[in-house]
């Protein structure tokens, strides 16, 4: 049996792992090796890709943050989420606003001395990801347009620490990022749909509020529409290898996501269409073994 004060301790924990959310820190780890291993080093021998001390100290870096990017949004957010996420803001609101400002700065700190091993280029890019991560939470988020093209850049950028890192300036790996970019941009509007109340009570400017729900739904239906030139070009024009699988499957799950999009009107169905596209990316993170089953025994 846990004594009073260690379930306090636990308690703590989890309310700052949920304000960092470490299973998307999780997922995005795991995102930026595979993407190394199948995409941006393919080349490169397994081992000398898993072993690379650079490397790890990028997705280290990265992973710092992104978290600490998650604690500045937490502390803006704080009262939007009472009103949208009351559940999760009770668990979030057993760590201090001070303890939560405190790991803010320190991760970010820890970036950028990490990020000095590898060269100075890795400090200046990560130096800007901590700025654009808190003038986003600051003030771009508020702002139609802006915050959710500025949401949809920033989650990406971690994986272009390991693209400049690899310097391999392949077309297919654009063309994945503009895949993932579009879907990030579904899921961000789609979030603002789900927010709307919190949101509207605490003025934000978002898409939904400032030109309605109809503009919203027609601007997701577009960006649904636009993944398909992605999506035809990974699948005639470059070789994907079984991934190819991942693609029908995910013109199918934004088939019916566009289906559902129409008729919700409620925080529960656009809750369940924030879902769809969730499921959309972390199949694509694990995805990524399919370009090549037989990849990594040829290279071990």
């Amino acid at each position: 049996m846990f004594s009073r004060k260690q379930k306090h301790v636990l308690l703590k924990f989890f309310s700052m792992f949920s304000v960092v959310r470490g299973y998307n820190i999780l997922i995005i780890v795991i995102a930026q090796y595979l993407a190394s291993i199948y995409i941006l080093a393919h080349n490169k021998p397994l081992k000398q890709v898993v072993f690379d001390g650079n490397l790890f100290i990028l997705v280290l870096a990265s992973a710092a943050t992104i978290a600490a990017g998650y604690i500045i949004n937490n502390f803006y957010d704080s009262e939007k989420d009472l009103i949208n996420r009351p559940e999760k803001s009770k668990l979030d609101r057993l760590v201090s606003q001070n303890t939560k400002l405190s790991f803010y700065f320190v991760l970010n700190f820890l970036a950028v001395i990490m990020a000095s091993y590898v060269s100075f280029r890795a400090v200046i890019f990560f130096s800007l990801y901590i700025f654009g991560i808190w003038l986003y939470s600051h003030k771009l988020k508020k702002m139609p347009f802006v915050g959710n093209l500025t949401s949809a850049i920033l989650t990406i950028v971690p994986f272009f620490a390991i693209f400049m890192y690899y310097k391999n300036f392949d077309a297919v790996i654009f063309v994945h990022a503009l895949f993932l970019f579009l879907i990030i941009s579904m899921r961000e509007l789609t979030k603002d749909l789900e927010n709307i109340k919190g949101d509207l009570a605490l003025n934000y400017k978002t898409i939904p509020i400032t030109y309605g729900e109809n503009t919203s739904k027609v601007m997701l239906t577009v960006l649904a529409i636009l993944t398909l030139i992605p999506t035809y070009l990974l699948l005639y024009r470059y070789e994907v290898g079984h991934m190819y699988l991942y693609f029908y499957l995910s013109v199918v799950l934004l088939t019916i996501f566009l289906l559902l999009l129409w008729k919700s009107s409620t925080k529960t169905h656009y809750l369940l269409l924030h879902n769809i596209l969730k499921v959309i990316i972390v199949a694509g993170v694990f995805c990524i073994l399919l370009i090549d089953i037989n990849l990594v025994l040829k290279r071990i």
